[in-house]
């Protein structure tokens, strides 16, 4: 049998990895809140961790290519991880769909699940209108935040400065005539969907089309929910009727997300 102490050492040995994994993907996800590339030193400041204890981390991360050393000698994220997120994205796709389908019962019109990926915009899942004359984005398709409802949805709660250097990396191109192009305009149409709890796409990715969106609250990635249809169907009348069924499925699909992740 083996003695206590071995029992211990194994336990505090345990233990130490579970620490070690915790601090690897808290400075995973601290690299992507800071934009994919971070110095050593500023992980350091934002985690609190010694710089010995990073670099260890640091180089058993790039060891398995989640994250790779720049000429510059700064860390990015790594191309093995993409694998990992498209996985993912699927996988959230799937489990989306029912609540989606609802939606579809409900409103008559197609609904969408899009995450924030980068400074983008993709779309992970959709499930169709039954009514001949319907909206159609494929799914995987990416698209620009200022264009889009789940794009306001999704920055609805980001601080001002971090939307407007995000426009600034992206740019604002007109989609149609009526596409946001300012910074402050898009930053006031953000504040009203902070207030209103969600957002509207008023012809502003293709003419002749509205959407609505709200985000799904405490997802574990940015996500956001919408339907979509011709403007003679979503009607401000129709909004009034839409939105509480949009936050009600984006609440349980919280929950679903929520009670998936503790298993």
């Amino acid at each position: 049998m083996p003695s206590a102490e071995s029992k211990t050492a194994a336990t505090t040995a345990g233990s130490g990895g579970v620490q070690s994994l915790e601090r690897a993907f808290d400075l995973l996800e601290r690299m992507a809140d800071a934009g994919g590339e971070v110095g050593l030193s500023e992980l350091s400041t934002s985690s609190g961790l010694p710089l010995p204890t990073i670099h260890r981390l640091m180089r058993t991360l790039v060891a398995c290519g989640y994250v790779r050393q720049q000429p510059n000698r700064r860390y990015a994220l790594g191309p093995r991880l993409i694998r990992l997120g498209e996985s993912s994205s699927r996988l959230l796709g799937t489990w989306a769909r029912p609540y989606l389908a609802r939606l579809v019962e409900e409103t008559g019109e197609t609904a969408n699940m899009a995450l924030l990926d980068g400074d983008e915009v993709v779309y992970v899942a959709q499930v169709p209108s039954r009514h001949s004359m319907r909206m159609f984005t494929e799914v995987g398709r990416r698209v620009l935040p200022h264009t889009t409802g789940v794009g306001k949805a999704l920055l609805a709660s980001t601080p001002p400065e971090e939307v407007r250097a995000l426009l600034a990396r992206t740019g604002m191109p007109a989609v149609t005539e009526k596409t946001i192009t300012s910074p402050d305009e898009f930053l006031d149409a953000l504040r009203q969907v902070h207030e209103q709890g969600y957002a509207v796409d008023d012809n502003e990715q293709e003419m002749g089309v509205r959407c609505l969106a709200v985000p799904v609250p405490d997802s574990p990635a940015p996500a956001a929910i919408s339907i979509s249809g011709p403007a003679g169907r979503v009607t401000d009348e129709a909004t009034e009727q839409m939105v509480p069924v949009l936050k009600e499925v984006a609440a349980e699909l919280s929950g679903a997300l929520d009670s998936t992740g503790s298993a």
